[in-house]
């Protein structure tokens, strides 16, 4: 299959993540479409490669390295968000925007 191809669908994963994460009022939808993004990111670095240097899995290797960050990240957000649904008792992002410390 054709690299382009690859970075159109990439670059749509990316239009949908941050059209989902600046639409969305739950924080739990937010934090799924930054992991879009994230997604979308891996595609084009994996693409990258695949059209530039073809013979080589550099590509391949940043993208798990960048999968195992983007799920440490998953689990600090629903981490917070488990916070923050016991203390505020609702997961939407317009109630909880004042900071107190």
């Amino acid at each position: 299959m054709n690299p382009i191809a690859y970075f159109l669908v990439s670059g749509a994963l990316l239009a949908i993540g941050i059209f989902g994460a600046v639409a969305r009022r739950n924080i739990i939808s937010v934090l799924m479409a930054i992991e879009l993004m994230f997604n979308a990111a891996n595609l084009n670095l994996i693409a990258a490669n695949r059209l530039l240097y073809p013979d080589t899995a550099a590509g391949q290797t940043l993208a798990i390295f960048s999968i195992t960050i983007a799920a440490a990240e998953a689990v600090v957000g629903l981490a917070l968000v488990l916070a923050i649904y016991r203390k505020f008792d609702n997961v939407f992002v317009e109630k909880f925007n004042l900071l107190k410390g």
